[in-house]
Order: structure tokens, then C-alpha cells, then sequence
């Protein structure tokens, strides 16, 4: 930025020395960050950044947001603010062996075939390390950084700007002359393993808390309300993706995607490398693994991404994960401990999962006491007794599992373990169904285990999103049988809130707050929240568009629900059974009369008159009267399926302006294409609202 806009008090000398300065810095900025390829020492460095400081420091109107004087921090902040992403960030399936990632291959493979996609014999990946750190996304707009974001739950995460601006890496401004109007970066901030190591060396000398992994060091930095802090703390960051992209004609490949940030000053990993096949995944994956104690950064596995972002769009996602991308993880850090117990403990739908109560041992930077056994079958095959000394691992990094008995160091008085007859929280028959693993307590939300578990599930961010009602807080309710169903958490008071401990007037003033904000909700959320067995998000939101009312759901018999994209018998059974219970009924009645409501949802049944029913549509092209997300919604209410490909198979083509290559398949394999004013006449007036424009 030059010093135009500066006031003339500014003597011009000074604001083109401030001016040259910025542009100097930014440069060894880059040259040291990114080409790892500075040019002078790190004591001339300083030098420029001091006189730069002065400069600033006399004439204040010369600070700029993108100067690298910006970076130590600014005042704290009293909280994080919600940002919701323009395109989702997705999380990855995990792969634990050769054959899933042969697996994964074919499933891409059969995918791209079914869509008409002439693939080459081995598909091209960019294989990069999967950095133990926190997920970033950075908006640029107009070359200039605009915002940071965490992840979060993958739609919405936490304001860290002031944060992620004191990241040397990180540019405050885009390198070059052709940075795109909009540019959402996606990366994974972490902490090296050399600033860790000093890091918790300067904090123990200093007597303060140290941290136990670089992982957690990374997302507790870059969560601090002081951005002072973070500053203090050597934070590193890689970009391995793009979100919402304006202004840019974005490459065809994930690779040159990536190179092209690096021509911004966005570094991606120097790890990184192109791959062939489900050999060089794999060979790539082992090469990698032998390197791993000597990487600068640590990782807990590989990402293969389809290289061809065209293929990426013809993959599309599942739920909140790619089908493009996978994470093949390295095998789990095992440690050696014993089992000094083994409790059953009681899910929301009744489940009993047998957990071992542990010698406490450190495992893959965590001290790890409990470790789940999955089920009794598995407590059997395993032989696990009471006694014995077992492999312990965090499986997939996450939830810390018994491996295997030690068999040569079993005592003679270990015990064995028995499925109690008797829930053993509500002493409710316990029930194996023919041909199951899992074991249930037959309770219901009688069983407070069942009415705990239902609570939190139900009060969960992606279900019913009441903020504030944690599990310490449902546990006490519970325990005082002040809540024994859902609804009853929309009647309580501020002085039975009071009541509970660590409660004061303030948090309770706010959880009722947030309670009265959690009425007006969605019809996918209120399905997802009531923990019907089997129904996940995805399956809640096609339920929910196709059958549009909750009474209609409701009358659904098993043939009507399997005629839902993506339900099955089981799903059908589960669905059915749960609305034929009447406590449920009544549960779901108590929540109306409490004022949960929704809007209504456009729904695709009864739609068969539709010219749209049943017919693949592809959508392309800039829309000028509505999103495209709107369309697809329009679209699918009708009984469409909206695909990203054209193949032999589509039906319609719906071409807005600036339509290309795909306009041009359609033509050329004879496919009927639409305007957007027969988008709209299709989706009439009733359906379109003010977002959707005059057309």
C-alpha cells in the first residue's frame, strides 16, 4: 500500500521510506517463509523492522493493516464471534490399511465411470502430510487479509483474526499484482516441534504451564482472547485448499492450485507430492512414515486428494467429508497398562458398551484411564479380564481402545467379565436382540442414563444448539428429577437453574435465553435432535424434504420411507418403530406445546405432475435471480436430483449466463437445455421468496 490517503502532515519523504520499507519486509517475509530462502540476516532484518517502527511511531497516520509492524498484537477481545464459511470446511474419512485405500481407489473409480467420466488407468493424487494442528480458513479480499476463521462444526467457526495476524507466515497482504478479488484459503495451523520443545522449556523456567503436545499448543494459541499472547508463541501455518474464490479462473488441478498460492505468499507443505495410483498413495504413505521422527512438524497420517478438481466436483461430498479425499492414518501409539476394572456404561438409545477402568498411562501425548471394548462380543474375543495387562492405543488419535491382552502376563487370580442382567443404572432388564452385538437396557428415558445421554444429544450444537447446557449441568438436572424429558427443559426456571451448583442469576438468565432462542429451529435439526437410532444429519435433512411436515412423517409407513434417497429397511425400521411408540408421541406433542416450531420446508412428495420428478438436472452457469444453493433446494423440492456432472444420463441442463464446458457437453450429447426463466416458471411463484427476486 502506498501513502496515499495520508495526510499532509506526513512529509512525503517519510511516507515513501514507510512505503519502501513495507514492500522490503514483505519480501524477506516471503523469501524466508515461503522460498525458506532469506537473503539477509536475521539482525538486518530487525533493523528494517525498527526503523519502520519509528517512522510509524512518529507519524501514526502511516500505519497500514498490512504493515509487518501489525503483528505483535492487539488489545484482548472479550469473546470470539461466530463466522459462518461461504463453502463449508469439510473433515476427512480416515483409512487405517492398504485395503481401505485400494477400496477408496475403486469406489472413485466406479463413481467416475457411472458419471461418464473417462478416467485414466491410475488416478493422479496429491499426497500430502497430515499436520496435527488446528484447521484454519483465511478470507483475503482485494489482496488484503479480512478474516480468520476456525473451523468449528465445519458451517460455522470462531473469529481469530486478531489472532492469525501475529502468524509470520501468514500474509497480511498477497504477493504480485493479480491476487483474486475474493480468496478463501484453507490451512492447519501448528507449532513445530523445535518452538514447542523451546517453547515449554521457556515456560517451565518461568514456572507457567507447559503444554503436552504441539497440537494442542496450536489450537489453544490461536483460541487466546489476548492476541498478545499468541503473538509470544511460534505458530507456523500450511494452506492445502481453497474455499469461496472470486476473481480467479481457478487451475484445473489441486497441485497448480497450490502453486499458485505460493506465487501469493501462501505456503503449502514442502512435503507435498503428486502420486500415481493407489501404489504411489501407498508407497508414498511408507516412505513418508519412515521420515516421520525426523519431520520438523508432527503428523498422524497422509492425505490423498483426486488431483483433477473437474473429477473433485463429480465426486462431491458425503455428509461433511469429500469422497474425493481420505486420510490414511499411521498406526496409533500403544503403551502398555492394566485393567483394574471393567463398568458398563449406558448410552442414549440404551446401548450398554463395556468400558475398562485403567492403570493411567500416557499414550500419544494424553494420559489415557479409560479405553473402550466396543461391545460384550468384542470383551470375548479379546478375552479381556479383570487383572490382566493390555495393549492400550488411541484409536484413529481419538478414542483410546484395548488392543490385545498380554496373554504371558496374566496373574491366576484375574476375573472374568459378565453382561449384567440388569441395567446398572436403572436396574431395568438389560436385552440382547437376536443377531446384535450391542446389548440394551429396556428402561427408556425412565433409565437417567438413557435421559442424560438423550439430553445432551438433544441439546448438541448440530442438533437443537442450546448453548450453555453442558453435561455437568444436564447430570445435576437429571439427578434432581427436575428434567425427565426433552420438553421439560423448556419449562424450567431461573430459581430451579439457581438451585443447581455453580449456577448464579447471570448463566442462568443466559441459558434461558438461549433455551427461547432454541425454539425457532429447523424441521432436519428438531428429527436429528429427538436420537431417532440410525438418523444422522444427512439422514434427518432428506426425511425432512422429502415428507416437508413432521405429520407427514409421522404417518410414513416402511415402503414410504424407503422410497427417501439413501433410507433403507433398517433406517425404515428404526424410523417407524420410533413414532409408533407413544411416549415419544408425547414427548414430541410436550415439545410443540412448549413452542419449538419451524418453517415450512418445500417438499419434493406429492411433486410426481412435476416435469422435474424423478429427472437429473445439472446446473451451470451464473444465475442472476437466485443463489445456486436456492436452486438446488427449488430443484430437489421438485423432485429432482441435482448432479455436478453431465453425462448420457442427465435429463435437463438449467444454463445460466457464462455457461461453459458443460453447456458444451450438453449440446453436444443432445441433453435438453433450460434458461433460467424455465428454472423459475418450474419452481412457481409459491415456492420462491424474496431472495429469489422478480423472476
Amino acid at each position: 500500500m502506498s501513502g496515499k490517503g495520508v495526510s499532509e502532515s506526513v512529509p512525503a519523504e517519510a511516507a515513501k521510506r514507510a512505503t519502501a520499507l513495507r514492500d522490503e519486509l514483505a519480501q524477506h517475509n516471503y523469501n524466508y517463509h515461503i522460498l525458506d530462502a532469506p537473503t539477509i540476516p536475521d539482525a538486518e532484518y530487525d533493523r528494517l523492522l525498527r526503523e519502520l517502527e519509528a517512522l510509524e511511531a512518529s507519524y501514526p497516520l502511516l500505519v497500514t493493516p498490512d504493515s509487518p509492524t501489525q503483528r505483535v498484537g492487539a488489545a484482548p477481545v472479550a469473546g470470539f464471534a461466530e463466522v459462518q464459511h461461504a463453502e463449508p470446511m469439510l473433515s476427512l474419512g480416515n483409512a487405517f490399511s492398504d485395503d481401505e485405500i485400494d477400496a477408496f481407489s475403486k469406489r472413485l473409480r466406479d463413481r467416475l465411470i457411472a458419471a461418464d467420466v473417462e478416467t485414466p488407468v491410475g488416478l493422479a493424487f496429491l499426497a500430502e502430510p497430515k499436520i496435527d494442528g488446528a484447521a484454519i480458513s483465511i478470507r483475503y479480499e482485494y489482496g488484503q487479509l479480512a478474516q480468520a476463521a476456525t473451523r468449528g462444526d465445519g458451517m460455522t467457526g470462531e473469529d481469530v483474526t486478531h489472532n492469525v495476524r501475529t502468524i509470520k507466515s501468514v500474509p497480511l497482504r498477497l504477493q504480485g499484482a493479480h491476487a483474486p478479488t475474493v480468496l478463501e484459503v484453507r490451512g492447519e495451523v501448528f507449532m513445530p516441534r523445535a518452538g514447542f520443545e523451546r517453547y515449554n522449556r521457556d515456560a517451565a523456567e518461568r514456572g507457567e504451564k507447559v503444554f503436552v503436545n504441539p497440537r494442542n499448543a496450536a489450537a489453544g494459541s490461536l483460541r487466546q482472547l489476548d492476541p498478545r499472547l499468541t503473538a509470544r508463541r511460534p505458530l507456523e501455518v500450511f494452506f492445502y485448499g481453497i474455499g469461496k474464490v472470486e476473481g480467479w479462473d481457478v487451475p484445473l488441478r489441486q497441485s497448480e492450485v497450490l502453486k499458485c498460492l505460493e506465487q501469493w505468499g501462501l505456503r503449502s507443505c514442502p512435503d507435498a507430492e503428486v502420486v500415481e495410483g493407489v501404489e504411489g498413495c501407498l508407497d508414498y504413505y511408507r516412505r513418508l512414515g519412515t521420515q516421520r521422527d525426523k519431520l520438523a512438524y508432527d503428523i498422524d497420517g497422509v492425505v490423498y486428494k483426486v488431483d483433477r478438481r473437474d473429477y473433485q466436483r463429480t465426486l462431491g461430498s458425503i455428509s461433511r467429508a469429500p469422497r474425493w479425499a481420505i486420510a490414511h492414518k499411521f498406526p496409533a501409539q500403544e503403551e502398555l497398562t492394566i485393567v483394574r476394572g471393567v463398568e458398563f456404561q449406558v448410552g442414549r438409545t440404551g446401548a450398554l458398551t463395556p468400558v475398562a477402568r485403567l492403570e493411567p498411562v500416557f499414550v500419544a501425548g494424553v494420559t489415557v484411564s479409560n479405553a473402550t471394548l466396543h461391545n460384550i462380543d468384542e470383551l470375548r474375543r479379546k478375552d479381556v479380564r479383570i487383572g490382566d495387562t493390555v495393549i492400550v492405543r488411541r484409536a484413529g488419535d481419538v478414542i483410546p481402545e484395548v488392543v490385545q491382552v498380554v496373554f504371558d502376563r496374566r496373574p491366576q487370580d484375574t476375573r472374568l467379565v459378565e453382561l449384567p442382567e440388569y441395567c446398572p443404572v436403572c436396574g431395568s432388564d438389560v436385552v440382547r436382540p437376536e443377531g446384535e452385538a450391542v446389548a440394551r437396557c429396556t428402561g427408556g428415558l425412565f433409565c437417567a442414563a438413557q435421559r442424560r445421554e438423550a439430553l445432551r444429544h438433544f441439546a448438541s450444537r448440530k442438533a437443537m444448539d442450546i448453548v450453555g447446557l453442558g453435561t455437568k449441568l444436564i447430570d445435576q438436572l437429571v439427578d434432581a428429577d427436575v428434567v425427565r424429558t426433552p420438553a421439560d427443559l423448556f419449562r424450567l426456571t431461573a430459581e430451579q437453574l439457581e438451585a443447581m451448583e455453580r449456577i448464579g442469576r447471570k448463566s442462568a438468565e443466559n441459558l434461558l435465553a438461549a433455551l427461547e432462542k432454541s425454539r425457532e429451529t429447523t424441521l432436519p435439526r428438531f428429527l436429528f435432535a429427538l436420537g431417532i437410532r440410525e438418523v444422522g444429519e444427512a439422514t434427518a435433512a432428506a426425511l425432512a424434504t422429502h415428507f416437508g411436515t413432521l405429520e407427514a412423517l409421522q404417518g410414513a409407513d416402511e415402503d414410504a420411507l424407503q422410497s427417501v434417497p439413501d433410507v433403507g429397511p433398517v433406517v425404515a425400521t428404526h424410523v417407524r418403530a420410533f413414532f409408533a411408540e407413544q411416549h415419544n408421541a408425547d414427548v414430541i406433542n410436550d415439545l410443540l406445546a412448549c413452542g419449538v416450531r419451524w418453517p415450512e420446508v418445500a417438499t419434493s412428495i406429492s411433486t410426481n405432475e412435476s416435469p422435474l420428478y424423478g429427472k437429473t438436472v445439472v446446473l451451470t452457469g451464473t444465475l442472476s435471480s437466485l443463489s445456486r444453493d436456492d436452486a438446488k433446494a427449488a430443484l430437489s423440492a421438485l423432485g429432482a436430483k441435482v448432479v455436478s456432472a453431465v453425462s448420457s444420463k442427465t435429463d435437463f441442463v438449467i444454463a445460466g449466463e457464462k455457461a461453459g464446458s458443460k453447456l458444451a457437453k450438453a449440446e453436444a450429447l443432445g441433453v435438453a437445455v433450460m434458461d433460467e426463466r424455465q428454472l423459475c416458471e418450474w419452481i412457481g411463484p409459491s415456492l420462491q421468496t424474496d431472495k429469489l427476486g422478480n423472476a
